[in-house]
């Protein structure tokens, strides 16, 4: 009994509990919107969903500068210094929002020519282009903010941000695709993530006054300096892999067909609401700890403590998820989606892999490796698609997510092979 009370009492404990309560509201949420998705839109629509979704993630990277980890490890390394801090907060606030209204201004410039480059020139969805250049700078803020949150161990609050934000997106994405169907889909994917900008902002008001700490002759430049390696970290992951990813979608309609890239789609999606648990765990608890780790036996302390702790239930939820695969396709979206079930094994086996590799990969944002990260991720980016193209022409949709999988194991390997000192 005692062991078990010390255990409940753990940093770590209380914030998983959290983050899982957290967790499982935004797959109801998930669950929720994938079945009006299904229905509403169909295996098309749902790749088109696809396709700016992946744009979506390099835009927020690009808007955001690649910032966010370099910012949560300045802020935990000087949440103590006032004046460090404020300079810190001013310096990127300013920067992110001068860039993300140049970005705002190039995209409802040319709205027409990201329309036809992104969805195709099939369809006319301008309109969700021009939203989107509103919606960015809100988006860009609230990025910025969470990460301050972060940085200063509020998980609490972070994990907060998270539900109220997936709630208020439930509730929009809902009225947005009952009134326009797929144009509403869209419309919800680029707005919704700009109304949590009022939600973080709230919470980051409760620890500092944000309107009084930004000031303009705060600005330091060598802030933005020190933060470069991050951001190119950050940009190689965040564009080079939607463009890869998108690269690999139109592949797959052009070659198998749209609705097969609606299925590989959907599987995605799947994977992506359990693939939270963790990554959310790893940004908001051994991100900061990893940054503040001093040398090679606290480093792996961490590294085991995560694998000890994490891996376990991650991989014993999956094989319930896996038994349960045609369950799941069916409650999530309808009968015509059933072909999803095919690709369960791979995708998991692959996600194994995938969460095995996260917190070695993580420790490149801590410890600011940016060459080694760069290199490492363009080599895996590269094998990923070129194994996509192989292995599709023998395996159909199925050899996108073997290819996928055989990706993260080969990518596992190496990161074992370069951290082995801090890990073994």
């Amino acid at each position: 009994m005692n062991a078990l009370r010390k255990i409940t009492q753990t940093t770590l404990f209380k914030i998983t509990s959290l983050n899982s309560f957290s967790i499982a509201i935004k797959i109801g949420i998930g669950l929720i919107t994938s079945k009006v998705l299904a229905i509403f839109v169909g295996p098309a629509g749902m790749a088109l969903v696809g396709n700016l979704r992946n744009f979506l993630t390099s835009l927020e990277s690009i808007s955001t500068l690649g910032f966010q980890s370099g910012i949560i490890k300045y802020v935990a390394e000087n949440h103590k210094n006032k004046a460090v801090l404020q300079k810190i907060m001013a310096t990127v606030f300013i920067s992110l929002v001068f860039v993300a209204f140049v970005l705002s201004g190039v995209l409802y410039f040319f709205a027409s020519f990201w329309n036809n480059t992104i969805l195709s020139s099939a369809f006319d969805y301008t309109l969700v282009f021009k939203i989107l250049a509103l919606a960015l700078p809100w988006y860009a803020v609230s990025v910025f903010l969470l990460a301050v949150l972060n940085g200063l161990s509020q998980f609490k609050r972070v994990i907060w941000v998270n539900i109220i934000g997936n709630t208020l997106g439930l509730l929009f994405s809902l009225l947005m695709i009952l009134q326009f169907q797929t144009l509403g889909a869209l419309l919800a994917i680029v707005i919704t993530p700009a109304l949590l900008f009022f939600v973080t902002f709230y919470f980051v008001q409760k620890e500092i006054n944000f309107l009084q700490t930004i000031r303009l002759h705060l600005y330091d430049f060598k802030i933005i300096k020190d933060l470069l390696p991050f951001s190119l970290m950050a940009l190689v992951s965040s564009v080079l892999g939607p463009i890869v990813y998108l690269a690999i979608r139109n592949s797959v309609i052009a070659t198998l067909g749209i609705e097969q890239a609606g299925f590989w789609e959907s599987m995605t999606r799947i994977s992506t609401y359990y693939m939270l648990f963790v990554s959310t765990i790893l940004t908001v608890y051994f991100l900061p700890k990893l940054s503040m780790a001093q040398g090679n036996q606290e480093t792996k302390s961490i590294f085991w403590q995560y694998y000890k702790s994490i891996l376990p239930v991650f991989m014993m939820g999956l094989v319930v998820v896996y038994f349960a695969r045609f369950f799941i396709v069916q409650v999530l979206f309808t009968k015509e989606f059933l072909p999803v079930a095919s690709l369960f094994f791979w995708q998991l086996i692959g996600d194994v892999f995938k969460v095995a590799f996260l917190i070695l990969g993580y420790q490149f944002f801590a410890k600011k490796l940016t060459k080694a990260f760069i290199i490492a991720e363009v080599a895996s980016l590269a094998l990923l698609y070129f194994s996509n193209l192989v292995f599709m022409q023998y395996f159909g949709i199925q050899g996108v997510v073997m290819a996928q999988a055989f990706d993260n194991f080969i990518y596992l390997m190496v990161l074992c092979v370069y951290f082995r000192k801090s890990l073994f």
